[in-house]
């Protein structure tokens, strides 16, 4: 069944109070979907984001983050008023998030809302907290633990605590009890509040297709509390770290410095953390992108104390046996691969062998220095298994990259399309219609192209600190004149079922 959708991270709505979340402006944006006839809607993994604000390195792999609770719904509660809320400074750009501003803030009024809330006789918190007590235990302590030590990763913790010893944590759990009831608090109004979302979207149609990382941060109660599952010494200190190698788009490669799993310890235990991941990103998604699949082929690990990506080399990751664990625990999986970058014909074979439908980035597609012929990006050799994207969260908008290519790479998208001398905003129309008209069963278009907008609003520049996903959608900005444009276009193309 052929079907389209937009990507628009959370974070990426419009609203008050800063950054985007499940407001009435999420809802309102799931209206919009439907109206343009689309059945997906992609977003960008919803954990709670550390030093330097990447949805990629998150405190916890199963945690929401507390900036997407929605504050109209907690005014609407009676645990907050309005006068709060707009007392706040959450930045004044709508078009950017103001992070530092936000830290500052958002905690402020949360910590307001929870001392108003009665938990105590909620039966609803209860059954959350027993469903949900695999990590939430765990990841409320490690929060509660790291605000006492002014936010510090816990490899700077004293070793009692860092090392987990047991009466240690007794005597952190009774003397932040408080702070620990906070972060379970807001996990609990994170969830409930993403459930109703989801669920009036699913009532519309829509699925949403979630991003998993292929990593956890080492800054995470991930870490803290599975140390066997990871590549550390004695000490819990990281002997090889995760990054990939240099290429065309950095001379020293990258350093993401996320911990590297021990896999044999994974498939000691059946793979269960794994399971539990899995498992969890159902409750949340429709459907899961997994991030650098080629990781479980083969990942890069590099040196714990390089300064650079270098000098690491390739090892040989669980591969298909993993996802056939997970499919003997839970069933027929729903999802995307992330297969972009260097691709061995290994990472091709495993992708093959699972059946899931892998990604067409079309910003790929046009190398004017590539003479080995077309690549595989190129629309004319997709085959119909395969999910095509204009570009990724990782892309530039298709305005700002017209706006960057080379003469001879633009001079192939003006051939390839028929389209010499058009201008640009005819081109980032005409390169949306080719994603949509091509033969792969699923596209999705980022929002900043099909409202033609350039690099200023572009949400990561890979490599780069500062900066990076902070854009905003404007209020305004869905028209129904634009979902009519989407809906006629994806009619055409057999993406939606004509109305009456």
């Amino acid at each position: 069944m052929r079907s389209s959708g937009i990507l628009l991270p959370i974070s990426a709505l419009p609203g008050k109070y800063g950054i985007g979340c499940f407001s009435k402006e999420a809802y309102a944006f799931v209206d919009f979907l439907a109206d343009a006839g689309q059945t997906l809607w992609q977003i960008l993994p919803l954990g709670p984001t550390s030093y330097g604000d990447s949805p990629y390195q998150s405190f916890s792999t199963f945690a929401g983050n507390p900036y997407f609770i929605s504050l109209e719904q907690l005014i609407e509660e009676g645990v907050l008023t309005e006068a709060e809320c707009e007392a706040m400074d959450f930045g004044s750009n709508e078009t950017s998030i103001d992070y530092g501003k936000l830290y500052e803030s958002r905690f402020n009024v949360l910590r307001l809302a929870y001392e108003r809330t009665k938990l105590d006789n909620s039966k609803e918190y209860a059954q959350f907290l027993k469903e949900n007590a695999h990590w939430i235990e765990d990841y409320a302590l490690y929060m509660a633990i790291k605000m006492e030590h002014d936010a510090q990763s816990w490899s700077t913790w004293e070793d009692e605590i860092r090392l987990r010893q047991p009466q240690a944590m007794a005597e952190y759990r009774k003397k932040l009890a408080t702070e620990i009831d906070f972060y379970k608090y807001m996990q609990f109004k994170f969830y409930e509040q993403w459930e109703q979302l989801k669920g009036y979207a699913n009532e519309k149609g829509i699925r949403i297709i979630g991003d998993i990382p292929i990593y956890v941060a080492f800054d995470s109660s991930d870490a803290w509390a599975n140390p066997d599952l990871f590549q550390f010494d004695e000490n819990c200190e990281p002997i090889s770290v995760a990054g990939c190698p240099p290429d065309g788009f950095s001379a020293t490669g990258q350093l993401w410095g996320n911990p590297l799993y021990r896999w044999e310890v994974h498939k000691e235990t059946g793979y269960e953390w794994w399971i539990q991941r899995i498992k969890a990103c159902y409750k949340m998604y429709d459907i899961i992108r997994i991030d650098h699949f080629r990781g479980f082929d083969e990942y890069y690990s590099i040196p714990a104390t390089d300064e650079t990506a270098e000098f690491g080399h390739w090892e040989k990751g669980p591969g298909y046996e993993l996802f056939e664990a997970i499919e003997a625990k839970l069933g027929k999986l729903n999802i995307i691969v992330e297969d972009l970058g260097f691709i061995t014909d290994s990472v091709r074979e495993l992708v093959a062998k699972t059946g899931w439908p892998n990604m067409k980035v079309l910003e790929f597609a046009f190398d004017s220095r590539d003479s080995s012929g077309p690549n595989e990006y190129i629309p004319f050799r997709y085959n119909s298994n395969c999910v095509v994207y204009t570009g990724t969260h990782d892309n530039e908008t298709l305005f700002g990259w017209l706006d960057s290519i080379c003469e001879e790479d633009y001079a192939l998208v003006e051939a390839y399309l028929d389209k010499k001398g058009a201008d640009k905003r005819s081109l980032v129309h005409s390169l949306i219609v080719l994603a949509m008209s091509s033969v792969a069963e699923r596209c999705v278009i980022p929002m900043q192209d099909h409202l033609g907008l350039d690099n200023d609003a572009r949400m990561n520049t890979p490599s780069t600190l500062g900066g990076n996903w902070q854009w905003r959608m404007k209020s305004g900005q869905l028209t129904k004149k634009l979902a009519k444009e989407i809906f006629s276009m994806s009619v055409i193309y057999g993406r939606a079922e004509k109305r009456e």
